[in-house]
């Protein structure tokens, strides 16, 4: 068995990649990290840090299919932006590299979207959680949308079917609230989206 397989299998949480040939933990940029063959395996590099993240599971999937129709229709179809989702690479700055669940650029930042990846920060980013990611994405991927200035950040929770609303206040975020059932999110990137947040979830 390859050490790559005895570091990945039954994966419970997001773990560095200490693993992977390439610079030191802490110095990766996207250069070291676009250089990784394909494996895969889904990395992501926070403060110059390279981590592998679990494969998501079929719900996980199922909300993220969800959340991006939802989003098409009232960002895309009146023009008002672009979404995007993973594995897209969004290079938030020199060593942050991450893959969103789902995001939105708006129209005014489209300058920000290259054929390979984006380059800067997206208007709303958006990670499903699971109990293997929401300690990494609570934390180092919340810590690291905050510093490159992604206005909003949603944190959803596929157990307890809820999303939480994280928008930027100077260099850190303001929860406006965690929201469930018939909850109309109180996004500023996406206002006035008429969709309830048990809509995000599917029924089985």
């Amino acid at each position: 068995m390859t050490t790559t397989t005895r570091a990945t299998e039954n994966l419970p949480v997001v773990i560095p990649a200490n693993w992977i040939p390439g610079p030191k933990q802490g110095e990766w940029t996207y250069e070291d990290y676009a250089a990784i063959p394909e494996d895969g395996h889904r990395y992501e590099v926070v403060k110059g840090v390279l981590y592998m993240s679990p494969a998501p599971n079929r719900r996980h999937q199922k909300i993220v299919r969800k959340i991006t129709r939802y989003l098409e229709d009232f960002v895309e179809t009146p023009e008002l932006g672009e979404i995007g989702m993973a594995p897209l690479d969004v290079e938030l700055s020199h060593r942050n590299v991450v893959q969103p669940d789902v995001f939105v650029v708006l129209n005014e930042h489209f300058d920000r979207l290259t054929e390979t990846r984006i380059i800067g920060a997206p208007d709303l980013a958006i990670e499903v959680a699971s109990p293997s990611t929401a300690k990494y994405d609570r934390r180092k991927k919340q810590a690291a949308y905050a510093s490159a200035g992604v206005s909003e950040y949603w944190i959803v929770n596929p157990k307890h079917q809820t999303i939480e609303v994280l928008v930027l206040e100077g260099s850190l975020y303001c929860s406006l609230g965690s929201f469930s059932g018939r909850d109309i999110l109180p996004s500023r990137v996406v206002p006035d989206l008429p969709v309830s947040v048990e809509q995000f979830f599917p029924k089985r």
